[in-house]
C-alpha cells in the first residue's frame, strides 16, 4: 500500500528527529538555531515528545487505508504538521540562511507535506483502494 510507505517514512523521520532531540537536544538546538539559549533543554524535549507521538501514530496506522474519508484524523494531523513545518523550513532555506544540513530536513518534510495534502484532498492512492478491495474479497 502506497500510504503505508508514506506512513513508514513519516514515522521513521519523526522518530529519528524525536530521539535526536530527546537525547542530544542541548547539542543540536544551540548549534543550528541562532539565538537559542544554551542550557534550555526543556524545549527540545517538548519538541521530541511531539515528534515521537506523531511517529507512534504513523507507525500504528501504516496498515490502514488513508486518504479522503479514510483515516481522516491521521491524515489531517500529518498534513497540518508537515505543512506548517515545510513553510517554516522553506523560508530560511530559500533565503539562504540555512546551512546545507538544513536541506536534509527541508526536502523530506516538504515532500511529506505534499504527500499528505494529496491524501487529504484527493483521496487514497489507487493502488491502496485496489489492495483494500482484494483484501476484503
Amino acid at each position: 500500500m502506497m500510504a503505508g510507505y508514506v506512513s513508514r517514512l513519516s514515522a521513521t523521520l519523526l522518530a529519528f528527529c524525536g530521539l535526536a532531540l530527546l537525547f542530544a537536544g542541548d547539542e543540536i538546538l544551540p548549534r543550528h538555531l541562532p539565538g537559542y539559549p544554551p542550557g534550555e533543554v526543556w524545549f527540545g524535549q517538548l519538541l521530541a515528545a511531539a515528534c515521537l507521538a506523531m511517529a507512534a501514530l504513523n507507525w500504528l496506522s501504516r496498515h490502514t487505508l488513508l486518504g479522503g474519508i479514510y483515516g481522516r484524523p491521521v491524515v489531517a494531523a500529518n498534513a497540518t504538521g508537515y505543512f506548517i513545518a515545510a513553510i517554516t523550513l522553506l523560508r530560511p532555506t530559500l533565503a539562504g540562511a540555512f546551512r546545507p544540513a538544513g536541506l536534509l530536513l527541508t526536502i523530506p518534510v516538504t515532500a511529506l507535506a505534499v504527500a499528505y495534502a494529496w491524501l487529504m484532498f484527493r483521496g487514497p492512492f489507487e493502488r491502496d483502494v485496489a489492495a483494500a478491495k482484494q483484501g476484503a474479497a
